[in-house]
C-alpha cells in the first residue's frame, strides 16, 4: 500500500463515517502487512540472520548464519549448487546419477563487508553477511541476486512454507518453464510451478521449476530442486531513460514446503543447456519413425477399425508412421490390458502394420492416483512395473503414451519414475534395430532421459495455437527437446482454417500427432478435398525433412541443445529478437513463421542477421530486418539460412544434401548424423563445408584426412531462385 492507496482508503469511508476513517486506514494497513509476510498468527517467521562461521570445502563450503546455514558448491561442469537448512544436492530425482564432482580450483574465501565468495572459471558466487547470494560473470557483472530466504514454520510442526525474492538486470527477459503460458517469454505476473488439470479435463502440460534468463551480461538457468507446488511471480525490469535509474527485474518464489535448494548455470545458451544436460541427463533418443506422422485412435472399434484408419491415410497419399490406441482398446479401461474380444490377435496386427511401416503405440491411463497407489499404477521405481511394460512390447506395441498428470502430490516425480519404468521395460523387448517411444503429459527435470512430452489438445481456438508453440519452445529450453501438441479439429472449436494452420505448425515440430476430425476416427479428408490437399503437402514436407529431424535429435542427445529454438538463440545479445515469439528456429538452418491469426494471407517476419531464403520462392532477404511475405492457406513461411546444409529425403528414399548458397564471398556448413538404430551417440557426425566463388558453390566433407567430395547427392538452392543440381 502506497500513499495513494492510503488516501483512497481514507476517502472511501465517506463524510458520514469520518470518525471511523483513521481506524479503517490503520486496520487496512495492518491487513496489508499480514498479507505481505505470509500465513496467519499460528506460524513464526524466520530469516537466516548474520554470518557466524564458515566451513570451507571442495568447490565451496558451508556458511553458518544465526538461524540457518547455506551450502555452496561449484561443480566441475560449472554448475553452482546452493542449499539452505542443511539441504544438499542429493538425493534428487532430477540428477542423472550422483552429484558432479566439486571444482578443486574453486575455494571459499572472504569477501568485502563480512561476506564470502567462491571464484570459479565461469562464475563468481558472492554471499553477503546476511545471506544474499549473488551470481556474477567472471568480469564481475551481476547475473542474478537472490535475497535471503524467509520461512514460515507452523508451531505444531509440519512443512515450512518459504519464499525467496531475486533480482536480475533491467534488460533481462525470463523464459520457460514449459507450462501453459502465452509465449516462451514469461510475462509479468504469477506462474504456477505445478501440473494440474485444465478446464476441459485434459492434463496440463508439464511445468518445470526452471527459468532461463537472458540479458546483455549473459544467459543463466535457475533450477529450484523442489517438487512441491509453488508460485513464481515475475516482473521485468526497465532501463532508465537518460540519466534515470534502472529498475531491476524481480522474481518472487513461494513454495508450500520442501527443501530450499537449487542450481544455477551460466554462459552462452548452448553452454547452459550442455551443462543442464550433463546435470540432469542426456535426452532419450526417439526411434526414427517417431519423427513421422502419428494418429490417435480413441474409438472402441476393433482390429478391423485400426486397419481402416491406416488404409484411409495411405490410400489418400497421407504418410502414416504410428497409430496410438486410446482407452478404447483396453479391457474395462484398465492399464496394461487388452480387450481380447475386439483385439484377439494383437501381435499379428502389429506385425502386419509394421510391414507397412506403421507402429502401434498403447495408452497407459492415469496410473498414479492418490486412492490407488498399487493396482495398475506405478510408484517410484517398482520393479514389477518394468515387467508390465515389457509385456506391452510382447503384444507388439512399439511404445506407450501416458495420460498420468501431476495433480496429485508429487505427481510430477511419479510421472518421471513412470517414464523410467516404461523406458527400461520396453528397451530390451522392442526389435534390436529400434528404440522404444515413451510420451507423457507430465514429468520433472530428468524426464527427458526416458522420453518426450505430448501436451494434449491444449487450449482451444487461435490462442491455443499460439500457446502450443510457446510450450514446445519452453520445454526445449528446460531440456526436453522432443515434444508437441495434438492436432485436432472438428466440433471442438470448429473451422477448417484453424485445423490447417495447426497441421502446418506441427509439421515443423518434433512430435506430429493428429487426432480424429470426426466421430469415425478419420483424418483430414473429413474436411473435404481442399483441406486434404493442404494436409498432404504438409505431411510430404515433413517426410522430406525426416533426416534433418534425426540429425537434430542426435545433436540434442549429445549437446542438450533443443531442436526447436527461439529466434534469439544464436544471438541473445540482440534485444529485438528476445521479444520475437511468433517464429522459431528448427535447428540452425530453418526459420519457421507459422500463421497464428485467422484470415491471414500475409505476415511480417523478423529475420536475424545474415542472408535468408524464402524456401517457397527462393527469394533472398538480408537480415536483420522485418519482411512482409505471403502466407496463403496452403503453406506457412519458412526461411533457410544462407550456407546451410540440410539432410533431406530424396525421391528414391535415400538421403541427399540440400545446400543453400552462401552470400558471395561467404561460407557455410552443417552437420549430418545418420540414423543407426542404436540408442547411444551413434555414428560420427558428418561435417560439411560450403564456399562460394561467383556462381560456383563448392561442398566438401571435412574429415581427419582432409576435405573430400561428398558421398551423398547434393542439390544447391538459392543461386537462381529456383534451385538446381550441382
Amino acid at each position: 500500500m502506497n500513499g495513494r492507496d492510503l488516501v483512497r482508503s481514507w476517502w472511501s469511508v465517506g463524510v458520514a463515517g469520518a470518525a471511523r476513517g483513521p481506524r479503517t486506514v490503520r486496520a487496512a494497513w495492518r491487513r496489508r502487512g499480514a498479507d505481505a509476510t505470509g500465513p496467519g498468527p499460528r506460524v513464526r517467521a524466520r530469516v537466516p540472520g548474520v554470518v557466524r562461521e564458515v566451513e570451507p570445502g571442495p568447490g565451496g563450503g558451508v556458511i553458518r548464519f544465526a538461524r540457518s546455514e547455506l551450502r555452496v558448491l561449484v561443480a566441475v561442469n560449472g554448475a553452482v549448487f546452493w542449499g539452505w537448512d542443511g539441504a544438499g544436492p542429493e538425493p534428487s530425482y532430477a540428477l542423472a546419477g550422483s552429484c558432479p564432482e566439486p571444482d578443486p580450483r574453486a575455494e571459499l574465501e572472504p569477501d568485502t563487508d563480512g561476506g564470502w565468495r567462491v571464484v570459479a572459471e565461469r562464475v563468481t558466487v558472492a554471499v553477503s553477511r546476511h545471506g544474499a547470494l549473488e551470481v556474477l560473470t567472471p568480469g564481475g557483472v551481476t547475473l542474478r541476486r537472490d535475497l535471503p530466504p524467509r520461512w514460515w514454520e507452523a508451531e505444531d510442526g509440519g512443512p515450512a512454507r518459504w519464499m525467496q525474492r531475486s533480482e536480475v538486470p533491467a534488460d533481462a527477459r525470463f523464459f520457460g518453464p514449459g507450462g501453459p503460458v502465452e509465449g516462451p517469454r514469461l510475462r509479468d505476473g504469477a506462474h504456477r510451478l505445478g501440473n494440474g488439470v485444465t478446464g476441459t479435463g485434459s492434463a496440463a502440460p508439464v511445468t518445470m521449476p526452471v527459468q532461463l534468463v537472458v540479458a546483455d551480461a549473459g544467459t543463466h538457468l535457475l533450477f529450484v530442486d523442489n517438487p512441491w507446488d509453488g508460485t513464481l511471480t515475475l516482473r521485468e525490469g526497465a532501463e532508465g531513460a537518460g540519466s534515470g535509474h534502472d529498475r531491476v527485474g524481480t522474481s518472487e518464489l513461494r513454495m508450500e514446503g520442501g527443501p530450499v535448494r537449487g542450481w544455477v548455470m551460466a554462459g552462452t545458451p548452448a553452454r547452459v543447456l550442455l551443462t543442464w544436460a550433463s546435470l540432469t541427463g542426456a535426452p532419450a533418443l526417439p526411434p526414427a519413425w517417431a519423427f513421422g506422422h502419428h494418429h490417435v485412435r480413441e474409438g472402441a472399434g476393433g482390429e478391423d477399425e485400426v486397419r481402416r484408419v491406416v488404409a484411409g491415410h495411405l490410400e489418400r497419399g497421407l504418410p502414416l508412421d504410428a497409430v496410438h490406441l486410446g482407452d478404447g482398446h483396453l479391457d474395462g479401461g484398465r492399464a496394461f490390458t487388452v480387450d481380447r474380444d475386439r483385439f484377439p490377435k494383437l501381435p499379428v496386427l502389429a506385425d502386419e502394420l509394421r510391414r507397412e511401416g506403421v507402429r502401434l503405440v498403447s495408452v497407459v491411463p492415469a496410473a498414479v492416483r492418490a486412492e490407488d497407489r498399487r493396482g495398475e499404477g506405478v510408484v517410484r521405481d517398482r520393479p514389477d512395473a518394468r515387467v508390465r511394460y515389457a509385456g506391452q512390447a510382447a503384444r507388439g506395441f512399439a511404445g506407450v503414451w501416458h495420460t498420468v498428470d501431476g495433480s496429485v502430490p508429487f505427481g510430477r516425480v511419479d510421472a518421471l519414475c513412470l517414464g523410467r519404468a516404461a523406458h527400461e521395460g520396453l528397451r530390451d523387448e522392442v526389435p534390436a534395430d529400434e528404440r522404444p517411444l515413451v510420451l507423457s503429459p507430465s514429468g520433472w527435470p530428468g524426464s527427458q532421459r526416458y522420453g518426450g512430452v505430448w501436451s494434449g489438445k491444449g487450449a482451444a481456438g487461435w490462442p491455443g495455437l499460439r500457446a502450443s508453440l510457446a510450450r514446445v519452445v519452453g520445454l526445449g529450453l528446460c531440456g526436453v527437446p522432443f515434444s508437441g501438441p495434438d492436432v485436432v479439429g472438428g466440433g471442438r472449436d470448429g473451422g477448417f482454417e484453424l485445423y490447417v494452420r495447426r497441421f502446418q505448425l506441427a509439421a515443423y515440430l518434433p512430435l506430429l500427432r493428429t487426432g480424429a476430425v470426426g466421430p469415425a476416427d478419420g483424418g483430414p479428408w473429413e474436411y473435404g478435398a481442399v483441406v486434404l490437399g493442404h494436409a498432404r503437402v504438409a505431411l510430404g514436407e515433413r517426410r522430406r525433412l525426416l533426416p534433418y529431424f534425426v540429425t537434430l535429435a542426435r545433436l540434442a542427445r549429445r549437446t542438450g541443445v533443443p531442436m526447436v529454438r527461439p529466434v534469439w538463440w544464436p544471438a541473445p545479445e540482440e534485444r529485438e529478437l528476445r521479444d520475437c515469439e511468433d517464429a522459431f528456429l528448427l535447428g540452425d538452418a530453418l526459420l519457421v513463421a507459422p500463421v497464428l491469426e485467422p484470415g491471414a494471407v500475409r505476415r511480417e517476419v523478423r529475420l536475424p542477421r545474415g542472408r535468408w531464403y524464402d524456401t517457397a520462392t527462393g527469394r533472398a532477404y538480408e537480415g536483420p530486418a522485418k519482411v512482409l511475405v505471403d502466407a496463403p492457406l496452403e503453406r506457412i513461411p519458412v526461411f533457410a539460412r544462407a550456407g546451410a546444409v540440410l539432410p533431406v529425403r530424396a525421391e528414391d528414399g535415400g538421403t541427399e544434401l540440400e545446400v543453400w548458397a552462401p552470400a558471395p564471398g561467404r561460407s557455410g556448413g552443417g552437420l549430418v548424423v545418420p540414423e543407426s538404430g542404436d540408442d547411444g551417440d551413434g555414428p560420427e557426425a558428418e561435417r560439411y563445408s560450403v564456399t562460394r566463388s561467383g556462381p560456383r558453390v563448392v561442398v566438401r566433407r571435412e574429415t581427419e584426412d582432409g576435405a573430400q567430395e561428398p558421398s551423398r547427392p547434393v542439390r544447391v538452392r538459392g543461386l537462381d531462385g529456383t534451385g538446381g543440381q550441382m
